[in-house]
């Protein structure tokens, strides 16, 4: 079986590390350098960067602060935000981004995952989807940071882009983001289940058993959070220690 991998997030405005809850509630959580290279030392096994203003701004990811990041680092490197063309990728790849995560720009122009795809290999493009489970039971694709929703359900964006060449499904939770009451394990395992690429489960991360729980129970193969390890509540050296003995397969 395959290790299971910890990928803690930077979600960055301003170009200050920031978190909310449920999408809102926005505070605060440090230098964004500093804690990349905090949880690089800390064993994570991936970072991501999500710049979460720059499509709502009509902008491109903060580059520079990009540079930064990547220079001090020696994980796998995943950049978001404001990205919709393959020259945007271009930039992200020279500025030291290993992956890139696409999302509103995607969902709007399905065409740029395939393009993207062809350039730069399907391992480098994640699709991230925003979804909300609403009143009548179904998980629906929410674009420009949550803000607009969609008809769209989670499972069908998926498959579709899983087909047009997405490498990864970076998949968040907006009922369970910031909640810290566990990941939404029904959503994610469904997901999980259907493709044939990777699932990252990302939203509610409260606990360790949290953690266990997306993976055995939500079948994900990688699990992202931010507040659990900005704060220090969960320490990641901690977490690996147990999920291994709860016989989740981690890299020690």
């Amino acid at each position: 079986m395959l290790c299971k991998r910890i990928i803690p997030c930077l979600d960055i405005r301003d170009g200050r590390t920031v978190k909310g809850i449920n999408f809102e509630q926005i505070r605060d959580a440090g230098d964004p350098v500093e804690l990349a290279v905090f949880y690089s030392s800390q064993g994570a096994d991936e970072l991501v960067f999500l710049d979460i203003t720059a499509t709502v701004e009509k902008r491109k990811a903060l580059v520079e602060l990009v540079k930064k990041i990547a220079s001090a680092i020696n994980i796998p490197f995943t950049v978001g935000g404001g990205i919709s063309s393959v020259e945007d990728v271009q930039d992200l790849l020279r500025s030291g981004a290993d992956k890139v995560s696409v999302n509103t720009a995607a969902f709007n122009n399905p065409s740029l995952i395939k393009e993207l795809s062809d350039a730069f290999g399907s391992q480098c493009i994640v699709l991230a989807i925003d979804t909300k489970k609403e009143d009548d039971g179904g998980w629906y694709v929410y674009l420009n940071g949550g803000r607009v929703k969609t008809s769209t359900r989670a499972i069908d964006w998926a498959i579709r882009a899983a087909e047009l060449g997405a490498g990864e499904i970076l998949l968040t939770s907006m009922n369970n983001d910031g909640t810290k009451d566990g990941f939404a394990l029904d959503i994610t395992a469904e997901l999980s289940e259907r493709l044939s690429i990777p699932v990252i489960a990302s939203g509610g991360a409260g606990t360790m058993k949290d953690f266990e729980q997306v993976f055995s129970k939500g079948k994900a193969d990688a699990a992202l959070a931010a507040s659990v390890f900005h704060y220090k509540e969960i320490a990641i050296p901690e977490l690996k220690k147990y999920l291994d003995i709860h016989h989740i397969p981690v890299r020690s």
